[in-house]
């Protein structure tokens, strides 16, 4: 059901510009966003919006502050750096009341935590939605997002590379893998996207992976059990230049299910070198 214009929205922001992307997106639409910053991981440019900086394990504040401000509906973005450890939260009465439901949450996987959050959320009187809902113009769209496009080859990488995404993306593992040549020589673990980039440039540098100009796809997708009101996957400028430098031809990411941060400097970053950018339609494995 579309909000009201002039509804206030609100934004529990984590890093990165995506929370600023989300919050103009929210004016243009007549909204008016209220900003609750994670101290140590907001963007300083949360400053231009109303808000205010609050610790981990502030949740009687951030309940409190939302209500003040007429806030029904959130918006959960941006990245965490440092998975939250307990033994650094300051607990307010609102997270005392909650406890045990926090402490359950922290011991889950990303998936099941994220889940968890959204209903912790809905207990206290609010309803998620995701950033797409709010900014559908940062998610990936189907077919050539920039001037390339994949060759004959190419497409047979996206497809091995989509299918291994996938398949991590399962167990709750990762979002993303590499093909080259028709095989899979890398897939996504901790050190997320860009750094299993880094790590595929530096078998190549190291002779354990050998091609010649451009060659292999970075695909990336949501995992099947994803929420994406609160966890949809992302590739930015960091992300194209990872895989310019690695050498590979191109990005393959599932249509719909990925946002694209700063969308336009990435298009022109992986038009001026060189490589193919392209929204794919999957279908999604079975979750195990």
């Amino acid at each position: 059901m579309a909000a009201d214009q002039g509804e206030p929205i609100g934004i529990v922001a984590g890093g990165g510009t995506v929370p600023l992307h989300v919050a103009e997106a929210a004016i243009r639409a007549g909204r008016r966003p209220f900003i609750v910053a994670i101290d140590g991981e907001a963007d300083p440019g949360i400053a231009a919006y109303p808000h205010e900086v609050l610790k981990w394990g502030q949740i009687g504040r951030m309940q409190a502050v939302f209500v003040e401000h007429g806030v029904k509906e959130l918006v959960m973005i941006g990245n965490i750096r440092v998975r939250p450890d307990f033994s650094t939260f300051k607990l307010d009465l609102g997270a005392l009341r909650v406890i045990p439901k926090v402490l359950a949450l922290l011991a889950n996987g990303d998936a099941d935590l994220l889940s968890g959050v959204v209903a912790l959320m809905g207990q206290l009187g609010f309803t998620v939605v995701g950033a797409h809902e709010v900014a559908p113009d940062l998610v990936a769209n189907k077919g050539p997002l920039g001037r390339h496009t994949p060759d004959k080859g190419a497409r047979r990488d996206i497809a091995r590379a989509m299918r291994a995404a996938r398949a991590i993306g399962v167990i709750d593992a990762g979002q993303g893998a590499v093909a080259v040549n028709g095989r899979v020589v890398a897939m996504e673990a901790a050190e997320g996207t860009d750094g299993m980039i880094d790590r595929v440039g530096a078998l190549r540098a190291a002779g354990r992976l050998k091609w010649s100009g451009r060659a292999g796809v970075l695909a990336k997708c949501a995992k099947p059990q994803q929420d994406l009101r609160v966890d949809m996957p992302t590739i930015g400028p960091k992300t194209v230049t990872a895989a310019a430098s690695a050498g590979l031809a191109g990005i393959a990411v599932e249509a719909g299910r990925v946002m694209i941060v700063d969308r336009r400097e990435v298009i022109d970053l992986a038009d001026r070198s060189g490589i193919f950018l392209v929204g794919e339609v999957t279908q999604p494995e079975p979750v195990a």
